[in-house]
């Protein structure tokens, strides 16, 4: 009988790797097991392998894009080498250099019913925490194969990407208390939305790639703005809009601001607004002694509504200027 583990083990080297490397072919006597195990791989491009036990081998696809929630939407899955039964606990660091280099964890495990495995098409049933439905597996072009989930979508529809604007006020609202009070940054407004590791926000800044490489297999849309400090362009992020799979719109801005907090998007490059609820003069006045614009004032309660909404004020940090009266009582119009 071929050694199914023959191309794996000429790709890799024990001495140098840290990855199982048997030096015996599998044994098939214990049949058809039942895992599987899908490994979240932070290579030369994030990936996830999928890995069905299968003939005393794990029968192995790199999919870029992760397992696809919708049905409607197919994803590249790569047909790679079959891997030692050994790799169904593997994690850690495979060294730069080496084959598939680069950061490797356990996404998620469990075990798998087979309805049917053939050269043209692999259906199976997932059973694991984070993966779980029906899928299939069918060839395209040489090692390309696609993945199909045949179950109803998993998750909510990331919605409508329009943010929500603030309305201009000349004063502070009367209850403060109502309000949770933020710089106006006078950057450049972006809805950064994360899926599969990747971002379209990216195509204007390249910068938010690792951004979105640090979220996984994660979804999510960020609300923020691109702001220059110390000459360099950062991300302020102050809300979220969807997260792992659930849309949080309708949630009053004190559970969508929880969530964000929990995620904790910080780096060099990208950090959470701070934000202070019922704070309104000492926020002001910090916005004044920084140069910013003024400061935002966003309704506790309120969900997030697309386009102007009277839910979030904006309040210069200065008051403008009030036009001089004329004699008849009306306002001169400036200029």
């Amino acid at each position: 009988m071929a050694d199914k583990l023959e191309k794996y083990r000429s790709k890799r080297d024990a001495s140098r790797t840290p990855e199982p490397v048997p030096e015996a072919a599998p044994s098939t006597e214990q049949g058809d097991g039942a895992a599987f195990v899908i490994q979240e791989h932070h290579a030369r491009a994030l990936h996830w392998d999928l890995r069905l036990e299968r003939d005393g081998v794990l029968a192995s696809w790199a999919i870029p894009k992760g397992l696809p929630a919708d049905p409607r939407v197919n994803h590249l899955a790569v047909r790679t080498e079959d891997h030692p039964m050994e790799y169904l606990d593997f994690h850690g660091e495979i060294p730069k250099g080496e084959y598939g280099g680069g950061t490797m964890t356990v996404w998620d495990r469990g075990t798998y019913e087979t309805e049917k495995w053939s050269d043209r098409e692999v259906k199976v049933v997932l059973h694991g925490s984070r993966a779980a439905g029906r899928f299939v597996l069918f060839p395209t072009t040489g090692k390309n194969w696609m993945i199909h989930r045949m179950d109803p979508p998993s998750r909510d529809p990331l919605p409508p990407l329009d943010p929500m604007l603030p309305v201009e006020r000349t004063r502070l609202p009367r209850d403060v208390a109502d309000y949770a009070f933020e710089f106006a940054w006078g950057g450049e407004r972006v809805l950064v939305a994360i899926d599969g590791g990747r971002t379209e926000a990216a195509r204007r800044h390249p910068w938010l790639r690792p951004l979105a490489a640090s979220f996984g297999s994660r979804t999510a849309v960020l609300d923020g703005e691109v702001v220059t400090m110390s000459g360099t362009e950062v991300l302020v992020c102050y809300d979220l809009l969807y997260d792992d799979g659930h849309s949080l719109v309708a949630l009053p801005y004190t559970a969508r601001r929880a969530a964000l907090e929990a995620l904790q998007p910080a780096a060099a490059r990208w950090q959470t607004a701070p934000a202070w609820p019922g704070q309104a003069k000492p926020v002001r006045q910090a916005a004044r002694e920084q140069g910013l614009p003024g400061v935002v004032a966003k309704r506790l309660d309120s969900p997030y509504e697309p386009g102007v909404s009277k839910s979030w004020l904006f309040i210069p940090a200065y008051p403008r200027p009030i036009p001089p009266v004329s004699r008849a009582g009306r306002a001169r119009r400036p200029g």
